[in-house]
């Protein structure tokens, strides 16, 4: 790669110093890039095991997981990182996953469960699939909610969602808070897709390992919410949205552009996780969430 090593490093150092959430901690940040970029940390390396130390260096300073350089094997479009062009392809990418809805099965006891994967789709992808899982839902006596495999995704589905699980009532579920202290704010819509499942039957949560950011924020604001218990291991913790900036043919860097702000606690889960309200390993939380859900015939 020769010079574009330093070109590369550079203009991440830069993106984190006009991007970055806080504002006092994005310079900390750019300065690790900029000295191990002059100790020859980088030198001689290629595009994937580059993006590994760069990451390393870019989460040295608090740890920020959205905080990354990203390889890809295939090449990025030109176009990578414009909002336009990402939503055509993340809608081309949700239609391949049935917009986001895995799982839909109804358990003994009339326990329903829909599982959400890989990613919290946008709307404009994900509502009929989400519309038509909760509406199916809501003929059960419960619902188990499984993000054990949802790795993030828009938070705008995050409001979507948390909406069939209250009432007609407008709810604030979150904000976002950007680098300039302008927040955000999302609240439910009286208006769904189908129907729903309605704040009175009790919601169970599955978390794991792989729950992140979006997924880790829809099982937060239901907990915080009192509208479902959180159940299986504490999440990674990454409560920041970030933004994509195409750097390389095959590396994406992703830099954190707003906090998370929920309107109960006043804070989030960055760095520390969701806490269970019942810890057991991922593997177990199903049918530990069954147990505790199902109707006796």
């Amino acid at each position: 790669m020769g010079r574009d090593r330093v070109t590369i490093v550079e203009q991440v150092a830069a993106l984190v110093d006009e991007h970055y959430v806080f504002p006092a901690v994005g310079p900390r940040i750019s300065a690790v890039l900029r000295r191990r970029l002059d100790e020859g940390a980088y030198a001689g390396l290629e595009p994937e095991a580059l993006a590994t130390r760069v990451t390393t260096d870019l989460q040295s300073v608090n740890g920020d997981r959205h905080t990354r350089l990203v390889f890809h094997a295939d090449e990025l479009p030109a176009d990578h990182g414009d909002d336009a062009a990402d939503a055509v392809r993340r809608g081309a990418l949700a239609a391949r996953w049935a917009g986001g809805v895995t799982r839909a099965e109804l358990l003994e006891g009339n326990v329903a469960v829909v599982a959400l994967a890989p990613i919290l789709f946008p709307p404009a992808a994900a509502g009929e699939s989400v519309g038509a899982a909760m509406t199916w839902a809501r003929r059960s006596s419960a619902l188990i909610l499984d993000l054990r495999r949802c790795l993030g995704g828009d938070p705008r589905t995050v409001t979507l969602v948390c909406g069939y699980l209250v009432g007609d009532e407008r709810v604030h579920v979150n904000s976002l808070r950007d680098r300039h202290g302008d927040l955000t704010q999302f609240w439910t819509s009286p208006a769904l897709p189908g129907r729903r499942f309605g704040p009175e039957r009790p919601v169970a949560v599955l978390t794991g390992a792989d729950t992140f950011s979006s997924a880790e924020e829809l099982a937060y604001d239901l907990q915080q919410l009192g509208r479902a218990e959180v159940i299986g291991e504490r999440t990674p913790g990454g409560a920041h949205n970030r933004r994509a900036f195409r750097v390389h043919p095959h590396l994406e860097a992703t830099i954190s552009v707003s906090a998370a702000v929920n309107p109960v606690t006043g804070t989030n889960w960055e760095g520390v996780g969701v806490v269970p309200d019942v810890e057991v390993p991922a593997a177990d939380a199903l049918d530990v969430a069954h147990r505790r859900l199902r109707v006796a015939p």
